[in-house]
């Protein structure tokens, strides 16, 4: 396919897109990569750095910013949904507990996919309920491998630290007991899109007296493979 569109700051543009798809690059590395000047690479990667078209990582090398993942996010909400309900209903039978999928929605998440425990004392999540990031298991996963920009700003209003964050990437997964709302305990891990970013969090939440204050020590092999099946469906689907 020819890469040369005519219009030279659209093709200089996905020339660097183009890189970044590959991973993270130095400003260095773009230049290489792009054979385009330095101040043209300079100029252009910061101005998709404005529109949050490309980000930085924590060693400060330039990746595809999370704008990717909310526009892949609509885009493939649908398809993500369609194939969340079944994955989230083997979850709910496996630890005994209601289930749910949540995607970023600019400063909040959003469930877009929910099954409940059918009896007894549950956490009842109804799909469209918009929350906040700034606390719970789900919020820790979907901010956990933001860029540092974005991780900074949240975590002025968070009630979890860097550091809890940094756990959270260790592990893949993430816990919270009565972070959110008093006596609920939680268990959340990333669904990642094929660009290599977080776009969706899976999660389990119940009360506290059955979750206990540490829920990841039994459930979060089950959270995570629950994760990884949706992960692989839309890396198939992909294609």
């Amino acid at each position: 396919m020819d890469k040369h569109s005519g219009v030279g700051v659209v093709d200089k543009t996905a020339a660097i897109l183009g890189a970044l798809e590959q991973g993270p690059a130095t400003l260095a590395e773009l230049v290489t990569t792009t054979h385009l000047a330095r101040p043209t690479v300079h100029r252009l990667a910061l101005a998709l750095e404005h529109h949050h078209l490309v980000g930085r990582d924590a060693r400060g090398a330039f990746i595809l910013g999370r704008r990717f993942s909310e526009l892949a996010a609509t885009v493939g909400e649908d398809r993500l949904v369609s194939a969340a309900l079944p994955v989230l209903t083997t979850l709910r039978d496996r630890t005994g507990e209601s289930s749910q999928l949540y995607r970023p929605h600019g400063a909040h998440r959003i469930c877009i996919a929910a099954v409940d425990r059918p009896v007894g004392l549950r956490d009842s999540i109804p799909v469209g309920t918009t929350m906040t990031m700034s606390a719970g298991s789900a919020a820790k996963v979907l901010l956990a491998w933001e860029e540092p920009a974005r991780i900074h700003q949240a975590l002025a209003d968070a009630n979890f630290t860097a550091a809890d964050l940094a756990q959270v990437r260790d592990a893949g997964h993430a816990e919270s007991a009565g972070e959110r709302e008093a006596g609920v305990s939680s268990v959340s891990a990333p669904v990642w899109g094929t660009a290599g970013t977080v776009i969706a969090a899976v999660s389990i939440s119940g009360p506290i007296e059955r979750l206990t204050a540490h829920p990841g020590a039994a459930h979060a092999s089950a959270v995570m493979d629950a994760a990884r099946q949706l992960s692989d469906v839309l890396r198939r689907t992909d294609h």
